[in-house]
């Protein structure tokens, strides 16, 4: 139970990842306010995952949900411990072909969506005595990649956003770090984009011969939230099978 009692607000709680850390955290005695845009996945998960669990549905580029989603959190469990900026969208392709409609897009939701995160949930960790911000980046964040321009850009801009963060919180106790993961083909966003026989070759070119699963990547949520990692703030946390080495 290393998150006993402690409140989780975790963002893209319906599906992926997102799904599961949310069931991680009530595994380890936490409580948690899903959120998501997908209203029925993320209402049945909640159903399933019992009473420390709820949901609300939200745009994370909305100001006033941010507000609304909060402020339900406090309602329903007393405050926010633990504040997990999942939720994001990833787009591919060369610079010709994307857009400068998908590159506002993205930022929008990356980036703006998880500022307006910290500066929502902040003040009230700061009334609690101190928390925990964990921010979902990318290893595409940690070296260049073909055809990822927009969406590294968002997620390099994330690791730039949790180092500020956690300077500037750092005398309210409250800790800010950065998840960088690898190919987490279990989602489907690489698999589905990529084809077998690249996909093939992605797996070659990880030293570790083996994709990043998603209970590793909570594994690392679970630390980064729970008091063990007391003495940690504003750094990037790689979990890529060595890709970055």
């Amino acid at each position: 139970m290393r998150l006993e009692d402690k409140v989780v607000f975790l963002t893209g709680a319906a599906s992926g990842m997102g799904e599961s850390h949310a069931r991680r955290v009530i595994a380890e005695g936490g409580y948690l306010l899903m959120t998501d845009i997908a209203w029925d996945a993320g209402e049945q998960l909640a159903a399933e995952l019992g009473e420390r669990a709820c949901f609300a549905r939200h745009d994370i580029s909305s100001e006033s949900q941010w507000a609304q989603a909060t402020e339900l959190a406090c309602e329903r469990f007393g405050g926010i411990d633990v504040l997990v900026n999942n939720a994001g969208i990833l787009t591919r392709g060369d610079i010709q072909s994307e857009t400068v409609e998908t590159m506002r897009k993205v930022l929008d939701i990356n980036v703006v969506g998880t500022w307006l995160g910290i500066r929502a949930v902040s003040p009230v960790m700061i009334k609690r005595g101190g928390g925990s911000i964990i921010n979902i980046s990318s290893q595409v964040a940690y070296r260049g990649w073909p055809n990822y321009s927009i969406y590294g850009a968002s997620k390099w801009a994330i690791r730039g956003l949790t180092k500020h963060m956690a300077m500037e919180l750092a005398p309210h106790n409250v800790r800010v770090n950065a998840i960088l993961p690898g190919a987490v083909d279990e989602t489907g966003l690489f698999s589905g984009r990529l084809g077998p026989d690249l996909m093939a070759q992605v797996k070659e070119s990880i030293p570790l011969k083996r994709f990043v699963t998603k209970d590793q990547v909570s594994s690392l949520v679970v630390y980064l939230a729970s008091d063990e990692s007391a003495a940690t703030t504003g750094t990037d946390n790689l979990v890529d099978g060595g890709v970055s080495i």
